[in-house]
C-alpha cells in the first residue's frame, strides 16, 4: 500500500518557514482534508508532498524513498498534483490537456496507446466533463475548466492524488459530484489530500482531517475529532450555536 510521509519537515519560501516539524503519515485509501485558515501553510505543505518545493529541513518519502532520489518521471506515474488556480493557461483543446496526464507513461516519439486513449476517455467520463471534450480550454468558464483539470489528474493513473481547492470554482452540485469522484478514488485504494475550505464537504467526505495553525499541525483526527466548537473558534473565530457540534453545523 502505498505510504506518504514527512519528517520534522520545514517548508518555505526564499529559506523563509511557512511550515515548521512537521511528520505526518498517510497511507493509501485514506481521503485526508488539509484545513485551516489562509496562511496556514495549507498549499505549502500540499506542493511539499508533491515534491514541488525542497525541503528547508527534514525530508519528505514515497514509500520510504527520499522524494528528491525519485526520479521525476518515476514520481508522476505514482503522485499527481493540481494547483489552485487549475494550472493551465494555454488555449487547449479539453481532451488534449487531459491527455497530458497521460506524459509520465509515453515513450519517447510515440503517439497515445490505445491504453492512453482508454484512460483519457474514463477521466473525462469520471470528472463529468466527456461533453466538453472538443472545447478550448479559454472558452471554459472557471468550474468547467476546473473539472478539466480534475481530468487531467485522473488520467494520469496515479495512486497518490494531491489537489489545492478542488472544489473552489464550482457550484454546490458540482462540488459534491466532485467530491464523489475523490471518494471512489480513495475507495479504490488511493491517496487522496485536498486543501480545503469548505469544511462543511471535509465533514461529510473525509475521513481524516488535519488542522494547521501558524505552519503547524493544530489538531488531527476524524472529523469529529477535529472539526469541534472549541477548535473552529480558536482556528476562525467562528463557532456553531450552543448544543450544535462542530460537523452538525456544517452539514445543516
Amino acid at each position: 500500500m502505498t505510504q506518504l510521509e514527512t519528517r520534522d519537515l520545514s517548508a518555505g519560501y526564499d529559506a523563509r518557514p511557512v511550515v515548521s516539524d512537521i511528520s505526518l503519515e498517510f497511507k493509501g485509501g485514506q481521503f485526508v482534508a488539509l484545513a485551516g485558515p489562509n496562511g496556514s501553510g495549507k498549499s505549502t505543505l500540499l506542493k511539499s508532498l508533491a515534491g514541488l518545493l525542497t525541503p528547508l529541513s527534514g525530508q519528505v518519502s514515497l514509500d520510504a524513498r527520499a522524494m528528491e532520489d525519485i526520479p521525476s518521471r518515476e514520481r508522476a506515474k505514482h503522485l499527481a498534483y493540481m494547483p489552485p488556480d487549475g494550472g493551465s493557461v494555454w488555449p487547449l483543446v479539453a481532451r488534449r490537456a487531459v491527455a497530458l496526464g497521460r506524459a509520465p507513461h509515453l515513450k519517447p516519439l510515440r503517439d497515445l496507446s490505445p491504453e492512453d486513449e482508454a484512460a483519457i476517455d474514463a477521466a473525462l467520463g469520471r470528472a463529468g466533463v466527456s461533453h466538453l471534450a472538443g472545447r478550448s480550454i479559454d472558452t471554459l468558464s472557471s468550474g468547467e475548466r476546473a473539472r478539466v483539470m480534475l481530468a487531467r489528474v485522473l488520467a494520469t493513473g496515479a495512486d497518490i492524488l494531491l489537489l489545492d481547492e478542488p472544489t473552489a470554482a464550482l457550484d454546490p452540485r458540482h462540488q459534491l459530484a466532485v467530491m464523489d469522484v475523490l471518494q471512489a478514488e480513495a475507495k479504490r485504494g488511493a491517496l487522496v489530500v485536498i486543501a480545503a475550505h469548505t469544511l462543511d464537504l471535509v465533514a461529510r467526505y473525509c475521513d481524516e482531517v488535519m488542522l494547521l495553525k501558524d505552519g503547524q499541525v493544530f489538531a488531527k483526527g476524524a472529523p469529529n475529532e477535529t472539526l469541534t466548537e472549541t477548535n473552529m473558534a480558536e482556528l476562525f473565530g467562528a463557532a456553531p450555536p450552543g448544543g450544535v457540534t462542530g460537523t452538525e453545523w456544517m452539514l445543516r
